[in-house]
């Protein structure tokens, strides 16, 4: 973010992209960057995505709150739509934009927006940095957004784009096709699980620090039922800790005890998951939550779990990792990336 480097981060729901991204935001702040923050699920149309913009605009880049209605009005006088400004509950400015007359009024004022980014770098002489959450999403605002969009970031210099996703299709579609705007544009960091040998000494000394202890038994049962997936890990841990008494300390049946009750907490959502599967994805999931594997459409894999044709299997496969159910490790494996998803099925084949 400090040199102008633009960074893609992207991994699966739930792995802590955004925090990571904001943590960091925060020391860069401390070296006097400007940053700004818009995440897309929150902008479902232009109109709200341009009013997001003017507001961190405002707000982060320009530094402008608190002061007076002339100054923000000042700032987007040369906007082709115009935003209503009016003050919050507290006390902050909040900016809306209505369609204009023609279809590519908000456009046009979106673009113009951007370019403001790399005009207040300028003119504070500050670094600028802009994070994009969940930015496979412009593509639902508009496919040709990203055609816009690098044509207003190649000409800011001063400006750092920093990219989140989740959805690993779309973010290869934006960033590692040749034939599109954003290819080559950003450095790639994929975010994995945490090592068991990061994750225990911080899960110890957690437990530690509210006078309780996490056994090393304990503990490894905890990161195999989790595989070290950040939000299970802590989630996990949360309810082994509510288990153990004040200066006690958890055993591994203790971390059974706290897995079945987050498997009684998920399993509503984790029902979903599986109502809302075609049968052939059903059967891909039970296959992979018993055996993770490489060769999904080898003749032994689909014959040991009884799965569907390859053309089928192919199709069921594609839609499971379009849902972040099922994603491909580093080590090749598909394998079940929904934390505790996998468990559930194990549990729930096993009571069948």
């Amino acid at each position: 973010m400090l040199n102008g480097q633009n960074v893609l981060v992207y991994a699966p729901r739930r792995y802590g992209k955004s925090s990571l991204v904001l943590r960091a935001t925060q020391e860069a702040m401390r070296e006097k960057a400007l940053v700004g923050y818009l995440d897309l699920m929150k902008t479902p149309t232009k109109e709200r995505f341009a009013a997001a913009l003017a507001k961190t605009i405002y707000a982060d880049v320009a530094s402008l709150v608190g002061q007076t209605f002339e100054k923000a009005a000042e700032l987007f006088r040369g906007l082709r739509v115009v935003p209503t400004m009016e003050v919050d509950s507290d006390g902050t400015l909040r900016f809306s934009f209505q369609a204009g007359r023609r279809k590519t009024d908000i456009d046009e004022t979106i673009e113009r927006l951007l370019e403001l980014l790399g005009e207040l770098a300028v003119e504070r002489k500050r670094r600028v940095v802009i994070v994009f959450d969940e930015f496979q999403e412009i593509l639902a605002l508009d496919p040709r957004f990203p055609n816009l969009m690098r044509a207003v970031f190649q000409a800011q210099p001063e400006v750092s784009h920093v990219y989140l996703g989740s959805k690993r299709h779309l973010l290869r579609r934006i960033f590692n096709d040749k034939n599109e705007p954003f290819w080559r544009s950003a450095k790639q960091l994929e975010i994995g699980v945490i090592p068991p040998e990061a994750f225990e000494p911080f899960l110890r000394q957690r437990f530690g620090e509210t006078g309780k202890r996490l056994g090393a038994d304990a503990a490894a049962r905890l990161l195999a039922s989790t595989g070290g997936h950040p939000y299970a890990t802590q989630e996990l841990a949360y309810f082994v800790w509510e288990l153990v008494p004040d200066g006690g300390e958890a055993s591994a049946a203790d971390v059974e005890d706290g897995l079945g009750r987050v498997l009684r907490s998920e399993h509503n959502h984790l029902v979903l998951m599986w109502d809302d599967a075609p049968r052939p994805q059903r059967l891909l999931m039970l296959a992979l939550a018993d055996e993770p594997v490489r060769a999904v459409y080898s003749a032994d894999y689909a014959s040991r779990h009884d799965l569907p044709p390859t053309p089928t299997l192919q199709r069921a496969l594609s839609g499971l990792v379009q849902k972040e159910i099922v994603a491909q490790g580093r080590d090749g494996e598909y394998r079940i990336v929904e934390p505790f998803l996998a468990e559930w099925l194990r549990r729930e084949e096993a009571a069948t």
